[in-house]
């Protein structure tokens, strides 16, 4: 068994500031039209861990959940209990996200329960962030932003998709009838939010905390 030291990727003493912070979000919640057909959030500073292994290998599957509360989720989909979701990423890879705060607990819990099995946990919460877009006219705003099919009939609640979005890749999370999640990564996260509120302008963009 390999000996890694695991490190607070976020220290208490720091002043953590998410890929938006510079654009002033805070200051533009609750002053949207109150009628808009979609509501933006940035789902801030959450920790982002990814893991990989053996799906097939019910050792792993099972340190899996005995670490998360999860269940692996299978090929484009996720799973969630309150704010924690597990998310397939690949045949051999899934992206866990948990609340600010608690990735290194959540690193911590992986390691040791996945101890006896080969295996990967990496803390990528620094690299990208959740755009949470909700409201009755985000399917629209998906269909001029995506050419993946964003009907109902193909992307039902729980499914998750790596696709490209307004001439880049991002993974496109539907976690409710009318919420849907965009996963970014950090260095593109100033290109969507100004895409977003272009993309938005016919049906009205409200900012909420």
């Amino acid at each position: 068994m390999t000996s890694v030291n695991v490190y607070k990727q976020r220290p208490d003493a720091a002043h953590a500031e998410s890929p938006l912070f510079h654009t002033g979000l805070h200051e533009l919640a609750g002053k949207g039209k109150a009628n808009a057909g979609i509501h933006l959030r940035e789902k801030k500073l959450l920790g982002h861990l990814t893991i990989r292994g053996d799906a097939h290998d019910a050792a792993f599957a099972g340190g899996v959940h005995k670490a998360t509360g999860l269940e692996l989720p299978g090929a484009l989909t996720l799973v969630s209990q309150g704010d924690t979701s597990l998310q397939w990423m690949g045949p051999d890879e899934w992206l866990l996200i948990v609340p600010s705060g608690e990735e290194l607990a959540a690193e911590q819990r992986l390691r040791e329960a996945l101890a006896e099995q080969h295996h990967q946990v990496v803390n990528v919460s620094g690299g990208q962030t959740i755009l949470e877009l909700s409201g009755p006219k985000v399917r629209e705003l998906l269909m001029k932003s995506t050419s993946y099919d964003v009907h109902p009939r193909n992307f039902p609640v729980g499914k998750a998709v790596g696709t490209v979005f307004a001439k880049s890749q991002l993974v496109i999370r539907r976690t409710g009838e009318e919420t849907w999640e965009l996963l970014v990564r950090r260095s593109f996260s100033d290109y969507y939010w100004l895409w977003l509120q272009d993309a938005s302008q016919e049906y009205g963009l409200a900012i909420k905390e």
